[in-house]
């Protein structure tokens, strides 16, 4: 018997699937706590280049952005006293620029220091790939990777 799979019977079939829990759990957005939720705005709007997104809790406590494909990241600032997270770069974020020496200029313009993965300010990290990395803090201490594998 010669069976025939048609677009319409592969859309039900995936359908299926992933009404079943087989689908694959993917990123939606990740948050960042911030002590001043200002200051790291406008750290990840002038800095960083990220563009903001609507923010649907309309109470000066979120911002949200979009950071590509579909993903956001939120600045979150609770109206609890600040707590001081814990802190190290191997946690960190990652952003992705089209030039990272145009980048590191901001940086120096901002004076905002960098360093590379090992802790040398002022340094640039060249992964075994060949990708060139540097790290900032935001103005929460948070670590960041700032990388050119756009």
């Amino acid at each position: 018997m010669n069976q025939k799979i048609t677009l319409t019977s592969l859309i039900t079939l995936l359908v299926l699937i992933s009404m079943n829990g087989f689908s694959q759990t993917k990123i939606n957005h990740f948050a960042v706590y911030a002590k001043d939720l200002k200051e790291s705005s406008q750290f990840y709007e002038s800095i960083v280049g990220l563009k903001t997104i609507e923010e649907p809790f309309k109470d000066g406590l979120h911002a949200w952005y979009d950071i590509g494909l579909g993903l956001s990241m939120h600045l979150i600032e609770r109206e609890k006293p600040w707590k001081e997270p814990l802190i190290d770069k191997t946690n960190h974020l990652c952003f992705s620029v089209a030039d990272l020496d145009a980048f590191i200029e901001k940086l120096a313009a901002n004076n905002i220091p960098f360093e590379d993965a090992v802790d040398n300010k002022g340094k640039i990290n060249i992964r075994p790939d060949g990708v060139k990395q540097i790290y900032i803090q935001d103005p929460n201490g948070y670590w960041i990777e700032i990388n050119d594998e756009y």
